[in-house]
């Protein structure tokens, strides 16, 4: 019933506009930030951890903008499901579109680290052309439904689920479809090696260069980041990656890192820093969390 409730007041604030949404937004991740103790201490140790050098008050600050961002991010989830494909694309600037476009005619893996706004990247890009990704299931039954319609909405899209492996994503590749991959979390999976994030050693998944060495597919990075003051969002693509794989497997998943590390650095209150990143630990060493 509670979820009902939350899922029919998210279908009301779609009609407001972005601006207002913010500020709903924000209020939202104050009040998670004041509730949800277990996540705060997570973001600040993730924080502690990758800055080493900042101070204690310069954290907590840091660690309630990321909560007012990801509480942006579930208000205006309510857009994304809910508001017509014409007024989605209307708040989305994007740029670099030429580095996709030069190689979208083949096997593309769109390689999208955990910034709050990537559904907003998502929709864009399922509007613009067919594409694949992997999900994770929810714990809610009825938030997971509407979280997958909410990425199916536009056009013709493939969600495969995390537990079906990788087989189904190697054939959806090979069919020429792009693959919009969210690669840096923790999965304590067999095949992640541990590589430096910020300086710390984080258990990794190569699928990366592992998927590009099986079917040829190329890799664009691409990030989306929340404008300030409710201004829409930018869709920022990269050149596709030249020399991967390297045949490097390890030299490849520290650049999938490498990039991620640059590009937290230019908007690090918009990272997904409420996630235990570093929860898989070497042998022998210290849990964080």
């Amino acid at each position: 019933m509670m979820t009902r409730l939350v899922i029919f007041l998210l279908w009301l604030l779609h009609f407001l506009p972005l601006p207002v949404l913010v500020w709903f937004g924000n209020g939202l991740g104050l009040l998670l930030y004041a509730l949800a103790a277990e996540r705060r201490m997570v973001a600040d140790t993730n924080l502690r951890l990758c800055f080493p050098e900042m101070r204690g008050s310069e954290r907590t600050r840091l660690v309630r903008r990321n909560f007012m961002a990801f509480g942006r991010s579930l208000i205006e989830r309510s857009i994304l499901w809910w508001s017509s494909g014409e007024r989605i694309k209307s708040l989305v600037q994007v740029k670099g579109l030429e580095h996709y476009q030069a190689v979208e005619s083949g096997p593309v893996i769109l390689l999208a680290p955990h910034f709050v706004a990537l559904d907003v990247g998502g929709s864009w890009l399922s509007q613009y052309g067919d594409m694949f990704s992997v999900y994770s299931n929810q714990k809610n039954p009825l938030f997971h439904a509407k979280l997958l319609e909410g990425r199916t909405r536009f056009g013709n899209q493939l969600l495969i689920s995390r537990q079906q492996g990788l087989r189904p994503v190697v054939k959806a590749l090979r069919k020429g479809l792009s693959f919009y991959y969210l690669p840096d979390q923790d999965f304590a999976a067999k095949d992640a090696p541990f590589i430096p994030f910020f300086g710390v050693l984080a258990s990794t998944l190569n699928t990366v260069s592992r998927l590009a060495e099986m079917t040829g597919a190329r890799v664009v990075p691409v990030t989306t980041r929340m404008l300030p003051q409710g201004r829409g969002y930018e869709l920022q693509f990269y050149p596709a990656w030249e020399n991967h794989p390297s045949g490097d497997l390890a030299a490849d998943t520290r650049r999938v890192n490498e990039f991620i590390e640059q590009r937290v650095l230019e908007m690090p209150e918009q990272y997904f820093w409420l996630h235990k990143r570093f929860k898989t630990r070497p042998e022998g060493e210290k849990r964080f969390y």
